[in-house]
């Protein structure tokens, strides 16, 4: 009976110590999961912190009110503290992750605002019925100050454009151009009168500005402008009974006239790259935004751009140009860009002439 009492209590030992041994082996992992999942808690906060939370957080510990008015605030007081807190006690490498994170966080939100202001519509007063009204009247204006009223005047004051020289022709047409231009503004102005103050980013122009990186982009396109007119002519060539005429920007080029040559310079170069922007990318652009989204309306406005040069061999370079300049109009949402823009491809067009 004693040895068999000795070999229970062998037994019952051993199976304690198996027993206490397995349950030093529970602990252990259990330990080994919640360590885990303490890892994993931090990473989600770290993903989750507020982009530059730690300084204002920082900031609310170190102006902390009494004691006695913390009890007042209850828990909403105790969760910033814990948030300072959790980041305080991170590892120098955690650390360092979360403010990396937070960092590409800010950049990313700042790339998206970009992206979102560059395609923001404008805000718009009038209606349909105003920009109609304004457009129609402007081609109108334009049509009849250079094919009526400056004639007539010439005609009243003894002035006969087959009579006169080079010279003289390229002075008419700039003074045409100047009057067409001064016509359609103040159309443009009394139109838009009861619509004033309009807000800052309507006909604004500025020397100032992030906009050479787009300018000189636009003007690479130059190359591929001059591609597509040679396109737009083999696909609707020049009919063979329409008279070729010679214009008389061309006449004084073959006549090699400088003083004729800087006047016509002057026309396309600096006068109708201002009148055209004013109207289509400075009214007709923005005001078409209320009605459809901002590319759309850089698409429609040149196609208007292009009608209303009246040249359909013309048009499909015209269409791209119009919306290689309603693009750096908009991104910059200043009238100056777009202009100079124009004037560098009139220019360049000019100069292609005097080969």
């Amino acid at each position: 009976m004693g040895g068999d009492d000795g070999g229970r209590r062998r037994e019952v030992a051993g199976w304690c110590g198996l027993q206490q041994m397995m349950n030093e082996r529970i602990d252990f992992v259990r330990e080994l999961l919640n360590s885990v999942s303490e890892i994993k808690l931090e990473e989600e906060e770290v993903r989750r912190a507020p982009m530059l939370a730690l300084p204002k957080l920082l900031a609310s510990r170190h102006q902390q009110p009494p004691k006695e008015k913390k009890k007042t605030q209850g828990r909403r007081a105790s969760k910033p503290n814990r948030e300072v807190d959790q980041i305080l006690g991170m590892s120098p490498n955690k650390l360092s992750t979360w403010k990396l994170y937070s960092r590409r966080r800010k950049m990313a939100e700042t790339d998206v605002i970009t992206v979102i202001r560059g395609v923001e519509p404008w805000t718009v007063p009038w209606t349909a019925k105003t920009i109609v009204q304004v457009m129609l009247l402007w081609i109108a204006s334009f049509w009849f100050v250079g094919s009526w009223i400056v004639p007539f005047l010439a005609y009243t004051a003894g002035f006969r454009k087959e009579s006169l020289t080079y010279r003289g022709q390229a002075l008419c047409s700039l003074l045409t151009d100047v009057a067409e231009g001064v016509v359609g503004i103040a159309i443009l102005r009394h139109c838009l009168a009861k619509f004033q103050p309009l807000s800052s980013d309507w006909f604004k122009f500025e020397v100032k500005g992030k906009w050479q990186f787009d300018v000189g982009l636009g003007c690479l396109m130059f190359p591929l402008i001059n591609q597509l007119s040679q396109m737009n002519l083999n696909l609707l060539p020049v009919l063979q009974y329409t008279p070729v005429t010679i214009s008389s920007v061309e006449q004084s080029i073959v006549a090699r006239d400088p003083v004729a040559m800087a006047l016509y310079a002057v026309v396309v170069s600096v006068c109708a790259p201002i009148w055209e922007e004013i109207v289509f990318r400075g009214f007709l652009l923005p005001s078409l935004t209320k009605y459809m989204p901002v590319w759309s309306a850089i698409l429609v406005s040149s196609i208007a751009f292009a009608l209303a040069h009246f040249n359909i061999q013309r048009m499909l370079p015209l269409v791209f140009l119009g919306m290689v300049m309603g693009t750096v109009f908009v991104r910059s949402r200043n009238l100056f860009p777009s202009m100079l823009l124009h004037s560098l491809w009139n220019a360049f067009v000019f100069l292609d002439l005097m080969k």
